[in-house]
């Protein structure tokens, strides 16, 4: 039996195609295939730098059904370059399964790095970024991501998320509950065209966001926890929360939907975050 063939995983650009390595671009001329996650998105790369290289999709809808297809191209010899739409696969991207099945089947798998994200965002951000932590999507269940972020508020270094732009204003109300002041960093389609990157707290990022529907890929840097500032800041918050309700009581006449709106609008809150909020402090809003 012959040498088996190579899986490269090969980063790609995030946006501006002009990021393609001159390494990344040889090794995906030079492969046998091109196990990408969406064919009409490869191609575009793949004719900007004029490479006529077969592709096949592998997304996370069908990559554990083609394992078996790529795995036998690799041991006949050939070499398949594995890519994302952008970044790097298996990286909040397909891609794992098959990189590990290949390694399962001793088949050699060599990484080509490339832009990232990750890395772009916290380049710019002016935040720590000597230890960070990369949380990946949060959960898309509002219950679900409220605990993974209560989970997180400890965390002393710099976090970094994706977030679809569907979810991202929900987000953004429940960071300003469960992180305050925290300074916050938003890139929006970094690399392209319209790249924008926002700095602020959460709650000023969602004030700069709520004129217009966001669209575009979403990556958030957010500060680490300060244990110090934070139990001063959380504390702070409590205050204002429980005197702007406690107000908001009396010119409604008891009506809490009502003081709800009131509060809400003195805050610059959202109401469902606010109502969260009350509910963490034990306040009775009538629900």
């Amino acid at each position: 039996m012959g040498k088996p063939g190579t899986l490269y995983v090969v980063a790609t650009p995030i946006g501006n195609l002009d990021d393609a390595s001159p390494r990344a671009l040889r090794v995906l001329g030079q492969a046998s295939l091109v196990a990408c996650e969406d064919t009409r998105r490869t191609a575009q790369l793949l004719e900007r730098f004029a490479l006529a290289v077969p592709t096949v999709s592998c997304h996370r809808f069908n990559e554990r059904d083609r394992l078996q297809e790529l795995l036998e191209r690799l041991r006949a010899g050939h070499d398949v370059a594995l890519v994302s739409d952008g970044g790097t696969p298996g990286v909040s991207d397909p891609g794992r399964l098959l990189v590990e099945a290949a390694l399962d089947a001793g088949l050699p798998v060599s990484p080509v790095p490339g832009p990232s994200a990750v890395a772009t965002l916290l380049s710019a951000s002016g935040l720590p970024s000597d230890r960070f932590v990369f949380e990946g999507f949060l959960p898309a269940r509002p219950g679900e991501r409220r605990r993974r972020l209560r989970a997180l508020r400890d965390e002393t270094r710099t976090l970094v998320l994706f977030e679809a732009p569907h979810r991202l204003m929900d987000t953004l109300q429940d960071l300003a509950v469960i992180f305050g002041e925290r300074r916050l960093v938003l890139g929006r389609e970094l690399t392209k065209v319209h790249e924008t990157v926002l700095r602020g707290s959460a709650r000023e990022l969602a004030t700069s966001l709520a004129e217009g529907p966001v669209r575009g890929e979403i990556t958030l840097a957010v500060a680490g926890a300060d244990a110090a500032a934070d139990a001063g800041e959380d504390e702070a918050q409590a205050t204002a929360v429980r005197e702007a309700w406690a107000a908001a009581l009396v010119a409604s006449g008891g009506d809490r939907r009502d003081a709800l709106r009131r509060a809400a609008k003195v805050l610059g809150m959202g109401r469902a975050a606010l109502w969260r909020r009350l509910d963490e402090l034990g306040e009775d809003t009538g629900r």
